[in-house]
């Protein structure tokens, strides 16, 4: 029977209470026991893999290729890494102490900030929900993890994984819509990790502030890609179009809008339309083709409704501009001449269409793009070095990636992250460990206690002291 949604929150308040508790159990594993938590989690996933890509594939026709490239082997690769490298970022580190502590010594210790609330996305939604949970996990976190009411069948299987895995006292999830995550966060977690849109992300800020809670949000934004004229320009648009194109563009670093010099936007549109009927070839054939569907109908008529916008006040379409509303499938789209005040050019696109802007000189390129919200990555196009040089001194973004689009994020020795409207913190690697990692101070006092010099009553000579101090600290 069907448990009514008053029942659910009272199991989520009970199962948050319990780990309250154990927290302080997890706290004190070794890297160890943590490396055997992650060797199962990756061993249950990899048994499950056929089922993970078919649940994507319910949920939204990602081909399994697809989920394989842009879902299970990006955890694949958190967990491996995070398992060579957990030793080394959780052994206290020493740090020095200065001369007028003399006798004393200072740590860092690494400890798990508590429970933690993640809260994932549907556009991958599996490695969106499982690559927090391993950094979680890894840090000695207990975990509810409240993925994407979008994805049900994603979702399902998440909580399969995850209750295979580990008791509700160390990691929990729990399905429903947005009233679900609205009673999680009023719990007063230690942690939050969230992935999803600026609108939502500023709710769950605004929901964490009333306990102070520490947060990490990974946003979006428009991500802009800037072509200089001494690019290959054939290389930058097959790269382009698949970066525009992996998961139907639902991707929170795919290129949002390009910025191409006014004599090459002829030679650019010709190759997107080569590099797109190469990777997909007849797009009308829906059932058989590999691309990925629109979540939902809602934000497929959000997508076509901004397209309908632009074309309305002036746009045209070279390439694509199909839109299969049986399916939900929207064809990879370009759109030339777009007005500055058309919706596109306001809201993230989230989506295969790509609006091209001619530019005569950078200038205006950077006055247009910091005259926006900071984007969670930029994309510049050249082999000219100093022109890269001059993108990085006069833009600003979470990250930026040259000559490639998107796949930055599969580096994890890099921090992953926004900037300001596209996020707040970092993950990836070591970064996604200290999102879920409390630095703990620690000082030490040994048998000489330098301060005592300073103590009250002052005397004649403390005022000197302190100055010949100052001067040599």
């Amino acid at each position: 029977m069907e448990k009514s949604f008053e029942e659910q929150v009272n199991e989520m308040k009970k199962v948050f209470y319990i780990q309250q508790q154990y927290r302080f159990v997890l706290k004190q594993t070794s890297a160890k026991e943590r490396i055997v938590k992650l060797k199962r989690l990756m061993k249950v996933i990899l048994e499950n893999s056929e089922a993970i890509q078919e649940a994507i594939y319910k949920d939204f026709r990602k081909p399994h290729e697809e989920s394989l490239l842009t879902e299970i082997l990006p955890v694949i690769s958190s967990i491996k890494y995070t398992m060579r490298k957990l030793s080394k970022w959780m052994k206290p580190k020493r740090v020095k102490t200065p001369i007028s502590h003399l006798g004393s010594k200072s740590l860092i210790r690494r400890e798990p900030r508590g429970v933690s609330l993640i809260l994932s996305p549907w556009n991958f939604p599996f490695q969106l929900a499982i690559d927090p949970l391993v950094y979680a996990v890894a840090a000695g976190n207990c975990v509810i993890l409240k993925p994407s009411e979008f994805s049900p069948n994603t979702t399902a299987i998440i909580k399969r994984v995850v209750e295979s895995v580990f008791e509700q006292k160390e990691a929990a999830v729990f399905e429903g819509d947005y009233r679900t995550a609205e009673r999680l966060l009023e719990l007063p977690f230690d942690n939050i990790f969230f992935t999803g849109s600026p609108a939502v992300g500023k709710k769950v800020m605004a929901a964490a502030a009333k306990n102070l809670t520490t947060v990490t949000l990974e946003l979006g934004g428009k991500s802009p890609v800037i072509i200089h004229s001494s690019a290959d320009m054939e290389d930058a648009a097959k790269k382009i179009v698949w970066g525009k194109t992996v998961n139907a563009g639902q991707i929170c670093v795919a290129p949002d809008y390009l910025f191409i010099p006014r004599e090459k936007e002829t030679e650019f549109i010709s190759l997107f339309k080569k590099y797109v009927n190469r990777f997909y070839g007849d797009m009308s054939e829906k059932e058989s083709q590999k691309y990925t569907s629109i979540i939902n109908k809602r934000h497929f008529d959000r997508i076509k409704a901004m397209v309908e916008d632009a074309v309305k006040k002036g746009a045209s379409i070279p390439v694509g501009g199909d839109f299969y509303e049986d399916a939900n499938i929207i064809t990879p789209t370009l759109l030339t001449g777009v007005p500055w005040d058309s919706d596109i050019m306001e809201e993230e696109i989230f989506g295969p269409v790509l609006p091209i802007i001619p530019y005569d000189n950078l200038d205006e390129v950077y006055s247009y793009i910091n005259s926006k919200p900071k984007p969670l990555a930029l994309y510049v196009f050249a082999k000219d070095k100093r022109t890269v040089k001059d993108v990085m001194n006069n833009t600003e973004s979470g990250d930026i990636a040259v000559n490639n689009v998107v796949i930055h994020v599969s580096n994890t020795n890099l921090p992953f992250g926004g900037f300001n409207n596209s996020g707040i913190g970092k993950t990836h690697g070591y970064h996604g460990f200290m999102a879920f990692t409390h630095e703990r101070s620690v000082f030490e006092q040994g048998r000489i206690n330098t301060v005592e010099t300073f103590y009250p009553p002052y005397k004649s000579s403390t005022k000197g002291l302190i100055k010949r101090m100052m001067k040599y600290i």
